[in-house]
């Protein structure tokens, strides 16, 4: 009777015990992005590329992510703006692709046309080239939990940036 009242308190014992607690969470603190717009066209004399300047009133950090969104459409019924994350891929009717793409450095966007070594740029229609609008989305990661954020998905990111 002995060891089974010992057996039990060693069970009780170890099922209340708590682990460790992990580290500490960002509650209170508000998950505040930032930001900016431009409208750019992509020539051959610019290589079919824009650098886009961070602008300096926008604090980086190393750890910050910056998300870059292709203004697509407006919503036929809506209005609204409708945005893509880029990359994004573009069929011609030619039936040859290419790619809005981006990268970033600390200071920096680069916007650029992607495609295959084959592809002729020449071919690529006014629409496809001329006063293409991006949004580019600076997010602090530190305090964002990467998988409740669908960043494919505009307007759950500008929940976490404020509006202009």
């Amino acid at each position: 009777m002995k060891n089974v009242l010992k057996l039990a308190f060693l069970l009780l014992l170890f099922t209340a015990c708590e682990g460790d607690p992990g580290p500490p969470g960002a509650d209170g603190i508000t998950i505040v992005g930032q930001s900016f717009e431009r409208t750019v066209n992509f020539t051959e004399a610019n290589g079919y590329e824009q650098y886009i300047q961070i602008p300096l009133n926008i604090e980086l950090f190393p750890t910050d992510m910056i998300l870059t969104y292709i203004l697509w459409e407006q919503d036929p019924v809506t209005g609204n703006d409708v945005w893509r994350l880029i990359p994004q891929t573009v069929y011609t009717d030619a039936g040859e692709e290419f790619m809005y793409n981006y990268d970033y450095s600390f200071d920096e966007v680069r916007l650029f046309i992607d495609a295959p070594v084959s592809f002729d740029f020449n071919n690529l229609s006014t629409a496809a080239t001329l006063n293409q609008t991006f949004r580019m989305v600076v997010l602090p990661v530190d305090f964002i939990n990467s998988s409740t954020l669908d960043i494919s998905n505009y307007n759950d990111v500008m929940q976490y940036v404020p509006q202009e």
